[in-house]
C-alpha cells in the first residue's frame, strides 16, 4: 500500500515508574497524534506495532484501530490517543503504521518511524 494522503504522526513517550507491576517489568505510555494535512478526511482503520526491547526480544500487534477506536480524521484536523507497553528491560523501540482510508476507499499506510522507550538516565 502506498501512502497517497499527507497524514502526519508524532509521538511522546513516558516512563511510568509508579506503575510498574511487578520488578522485572518496566511500564511507558506513548501519546500519538495523527495529524490529516490533506484534503480528503481519513478514517484510521488498522494498526501493527513492532516493538522490541532490550534483549531483541520482538512482539508484533495488529488488529482493528487503536484504543477501541477507527476515528475518521477531517482535513486539518488530529486524532490524539494514549496507550501504552511494557518491557522485560528499562529500554526498547517501537515503530509501525496505521492503515488508513479515504474517503474513496482508497487504502493507504501511514508510517509510524520508530521511537524509543528509555527510563530516565539508563540512556546517555
Amino acid at each position: 500500500m502506498k501512502q497517497l494522503n499527507k497524514v502526519e504522526i508524532t509521538v511522546e513517550t513516558q516512563y511510568l515508574k509508579n506503575q510498574i507491576p511487578d520488578k522485572d517489568k518496566y511500564v511507558f505510555a506513548y501519546k500519538i497524534s495523527v495529524h490529516n494535512n490533506g484534503q480528503h478526511a481519513v478514517q484510521l482503520i488498522n494498526r501493527y506495532w513492532l516493538i522490541t526491547d532490550g534483549n531483541g526480544k520482538k512482539t508484533e500487534v495488529e488488529g482493528p484501530g487503536v484504543i477501541g477506536l477507527q476515528p475518521h480524521i477531517l482535513p486539518g484536523d488530529f486524532f490524539r490517543y494514549t496507550s501504552g507497553a511494557v518491557l522485560d528491560t528499562p529500554v526498547g523501540t517501537m515503530q509501525g503504521y496505521y492503515e488508513m482510508q479515504q474517503e474513496n476507499g482508497a487504502r493507504f499506510e501511514a508510517v509510524i518511524n520508530v521511537f524509543s522507550l528509555a527510563v530516565p538516565n539508563v540512556v546517555n
